[in-house]
C-alpha cells in the first residue's frame, strides 16, 4: 500500500505540505491582493525548484529509477494540469470574481485536489496490486481519451451547464454579489452561499474530472504509490501561481492540447504492451518532454486568432 519507501515517508511528505499550505495561507496570502506576473513567476519558480528539490531527496534515498520515474511523473501532471488552467480562465470570467480573491479560491480547491486524488491513488494502487489486468483498462482509457482529445472540436467550456453547480443553486440560496472572501452569508433569511462557493465547487467538481485522465496516466509512469503521489501534488501545488502568470497568454498554445493527447496515447500505448516491451524511463521523459515542448514551440511559430476574449 505505501510503496517501497514505507509509512514513515509518507507522514513526513504530509507534514511538510501542510506546513507549506499554511506559511502560504497565514503569511504570503494572509490578506487579499492581486498577484501580479513578477509575483506569479517567482512562485513558479519556487514550486518548480521545490520538486527539483524532491526529486534530488528522492535519488539520493531510492536511486536513478525512483528519481527518473518522478520527474516523469511530475512532467506528465504538470502538463495535464495546464488543461486545469484554461478551464479556471474560464470560471472566472463566467462568475467575474475579482482577481484578489482568486488565490483564494485556487488554495481551497488544491487543498481539496491533495485529499481526493490521495484516495484516488491509494485506491488505484490497491486495485492494480490485486488485479494486474486493470493496467491494461486503463492504458485502453488513455488511448481513447487521447483520440477524443485529438480528434474534438474546440466547443469551449460552459459552467453553467455543469450539473454539480445546478445541485447547489437548488441546495442553497446563492448571493448576487461577492462579500469579500466569504463563501457563505449569514443574514435574518438564513444561511446563503455567495458566488464564491460556487467557484469553489466547480474547480473541486472540474478537477476530479481531470485526475481520471490523469492519475491513469501516472500509473503508466510508475506503480509506486509514493512516487505517483508525491509528483502529483508538487504538480497540482504549483498550479494556483502557474494559473496567475499564464491567465492571459494561455489563449497563445493553440497546440497544446495535441501535444496532450500525444502524451496520453504514447502512455497509454505503453501500458498496453508493458507485458511485451519494456520502455525505460528516460525513454518515457524523453518523449514526453519532446512532444509537450514541441506543441508549445509550433503554437509560437503558428499564432492563430485567439479564442479566449481578453479582459
Amino acid at each position: 500500500m505505501f510503496g517501497v519507501e514505507g509509512p514513515a515517508f509518507w507522514i513526513g511528505f504530509l507534514a511538510l505540505i501542510i506546513a507549506l499550505l499554511l506559511f502560504d495561507l497565514l503569511w504570503f496570502h494572509r490578506k487579499p491582493h492581486t498577484i501580479g506576473p513578477r509575483e506569479a513567476l517567482g512562485w513558479v519558480c519556487f514550486w518548480v525548484a521545490l520538486a527539483g528539490a524532491f526529486c534530488g531527496f528522492v535519488y539520493l534515498e531510492f536511486g536513478t529509477s525512483k528519481a527518473l520515474e518522478f520527474a516523469t511523473g511530475y512532467l506528465v501532471e504538470l502538463a495535464l494540469s495546464l488543461d486545469n488552467v484554461f478551464v479556471f480562465i474560464v470560471i472566472f470570467r463566467y462568475f467575474k470574481v475579482p482577481a484578489q480573491y482568486q488565490h483564494r479560491v485556487l488554495f481551497y480547491g488544491i487543498l481539496g485536489a491533495i485529499i481526493l486524488r490521495g484516495i484516488f491513488i491509494l485506491v488505484g494502487a490497491a486495485l492494480l496490486n490485486r488485479f494486474h489486468w486493470l493496467l491494461y483498462v486503463f492504458g485502453a482509457f488513455l488511448v481513447f481519451t487521447a483520440i477524443k482529445l485529438l480528434l474534438q472540436k474546440d466547443e469551449g467550456v460552459h459552467p453553467e451547464h455543469n450539473p454539480v453547480l445546478k445541485w447547489l443553486r437548488r441546495a442553497i440560496p446563492i448571493t448576487h454579489e461577492y462579500h469579500g472572501q466569504r463563501f457563505f452569508l449569514k443574514s435574518e433569511r438564513g444561511l446563503s452561499a455567495t458566488p464564491l462557493l460556487a467557484v469553489l465547487v466547480l474547480v473541486e467538481s472540474t478537477d476530479v474530472v481531470f485526475a481520471l485522465d490523469s492519475i491513469p496516466a501516472i500509473f503508466g509512469i510508475t506503480r509506486d504509490p509514493f512516487i505517483v503521489y508525491t509528483s502529483n501534488i508538487f504538480a497540482i501545488l504549483g498550479l494556483r501561481a502557474l494559473y496567475m502568470l499564464l491567465a492571459r497568454i494561455m489563449d497563445k498554445f493553440h497546440y497544446l492540447k495535441y501535444g496532450l493527447g500525444a502524451v496520453l496515447l504514447f502512455i497509454g500505448v505503453k501500458m498496453l504492451i508493458a507485458g511485451m516491451v519494456h520502455i525505460p524511463v528516460v525513454m518515457s521523459l524523453a518523449v514526453v518532454a519532446l512532444l509537450l515542448g514541441g506543441s508549445i514551440v509550433i503554437s509560437f511559430l503558428h499564432p492563430v486568432a485567439p479564442k479566449i476574449p481578453k479582459d
